[in-house]
């Protein structure tokens, strides 16, 4: 049965502890802990930590693109309008991507087909999920080419990837995963490949076409300038948990966790050029393969005491709508 496209209490995507593990031959990678978060209808949700934090693997597991022989979500629930996605089938599961959920990955040039035009993907994707005929979906295809900002899209709907400029590329993989009037957009990255510029023009692209389509967007980046951006609300994530959510606004004025005041802090300032060195955020994010004890971002931390070393922060309000999870988050607040 097909998912209705309504909300309840406003919340489109609630996520509630979810835990999931890659498994190696002589060891098993925590990759996420047991996060909680929820995605608003007509809101963009920020996701933001560095490399390896687990921005992509929490988009991964919630559409349920895992690699099945070394990954699984062992705990927690991704309800979509109440449903539980992690209790479908597989088949069920098939009828949500695309049609009520979308994904843009990092490298479209891994994500498109070369072997086939970019008009016959997008429209391939309009096909699954409709009865469209062959020719509808095409059009429908030349269609979001236009949409999308894409020069010439009746001869550009029969190129190929590798005929495109990598923006090009990247502007196809936003009309693909929009073809079908998504409910929520997940944005993985979108810009990593390409110049500032052309950053710039797919970040407002996305923006512009959230605000004309009502689309929800979850936008995953290590980039707080892109977060400062684009959205309204975000989640900073360390070591495959969060350590903070809170407003956009609220984040940038009043960071409650150290965590996110050293990638504050680590913003280049184009006011000052190349006269200053970056601060560095000292030490290594801990392995993941071992039970960390207390604070993950304790020995890192400048503000770590001995509570922070043995027991583990919860996610908690230092004011309404803002939560962090540190045992001394009024002392970074006020630092």
């Amino acid at each position: 049965m097909l998912m209705q496209k309504s909300t309840e209490n406003g919340v489109l995507l609630d996520v509630r502890d979810l835990e999931t593990h890659f498994f190696g031959e002589e060891s098993v990678t925590r990759a996420l802990g047991g996060i909680s978060f929820q995605v608003k209808k007509g809101e963009t949700l920020g996701v933001v930590g560095e490399s390896g934090c687990g921005k992509s693997v929490t988009a991964l597991s919630i559409l349920r693109l895992l690699p099945k022989l070394t990954a699984r979500t062992v705990g927690g629930e991704v309800r979509f309008h109440g449903r539980d996605l992690l209790a479908l089938s597989d088949r069920e599961m098939r009828r949500i991507r695309g049609d009520h959920i979308a994904m843009i990955f990092q490298d479209p040039m891994t994500s498109l087909n070369p072997v086939y035009t970019v008009g016959r993907q997008i429209a391939e994707a309009v096909q699954i999920h409709s009865d469209a005929s062959r020719s509808v979906a095409m059009a429908k295809a030349e269609e979001m080419l236009r949409l999308v900002r894409i020069a010439d899209p009746d001869r550009r709907v029969h190129n190929y990837p590798h005929e495109m400029s990598g923006g090009m590329r990247q502007r196809a993989m936003i009309a693909m995963a929009l073809a079908c009037s998504p409910e929520l957009l997940i944005a993985d990255e979108p810009t990593t490949a390409l110049d500032v510029t052309i950053q710039a023009q797919i970040l407002r692209l996305i923006v512009d076409l959230k605000e004309r389509t009502g689309t929800s967007v979850m936008f995953i980046t290590h980039d707080l300038g892109v977060v400062a951006e684009t959205c309204q609300r975000v989640i900073v994530m360390y070591a495959g948990r969060i350590v903070e959510q809170a407003q956009v606004n609220d984040l940038f004025a009043r960071p409650a966790h150290p965590y996110t005041q050293g990638l504050m802090r680590s913003v280049p300032d184009r006011r000052q050029g190349r006269q200053r060195r970056l601060p560095e955020i000292p030490g290594i994010v801990p392995s993941l393969r071992e039970p960390i004890v207390g604070c993950s971002f304790a020995p890192r931390c400048p503000f770590a005491i001995d509570i922070c070393r043995e027991k583990t922060p919860i996610l908690r309000d230092v004011k309404p709508g803002h939560a962090a999870a540190c045992w001394r988050s009024e002392e970074v607040i006020g630092a």
